[in-house]
């Protein structure tokens, strides 16, 4: 049983920077690849982030290139988001997302097994 664990979201201004993070209850398994995917609302889901279980950051979300970081944390179980000018846009729902060991990185919801609660994140003006 692997559970994807995240931190609470939060209730920033535009403008404002967010952290998000992301653990899974199993240490000893590698996953291939452990993405952030958020549903903004009346949209589908969406990759926003993937890092490879090397540490590699495989792709960001055109919107958010160049505000927000992605990374593993202490641990290769582990992801962090950093979200900098943070916008009203990117209000919605955040999933931490992780794959089979050794599957590669991609933005495909449907290629990822594990899912994470999600975390709210409200942006106002």
């Amino acid at each position: 049983q692997v559970e994807l664990v995240q931190s609470r979201g939060g209730s920033v201004e535009s403008g404002d920077s967010l952290r998000l993070l992301c653990r899974s209850s199993n240490y000893d398994l590698i996953f291939g690849c452990m993405a952030w995917f958020r549903q903004l609302p009346g949209e589908a889901r969406e990759a926003v982030a993937g890092v490879s279980a090397s540490g590699l950051v495989t792709y960001y979300e055109e919107s958010v290139t160049g505000r927000f970081t992605a990374g593993h944390g202490d641990a290769e179980t582990t992801i962090y988001l950093q979200m900098d000018n943070l916008q009203i846009e990117d209000s919605g729902f955040y999933y931490c997302a992780a794959t089979d060991p050794f599957a590669p990185c991609t933005d495909e919801p449907v290629d990822f097994v594990y899912w994470g609660a999600g975390a709210q994140v409200a942006v106002s003006s």
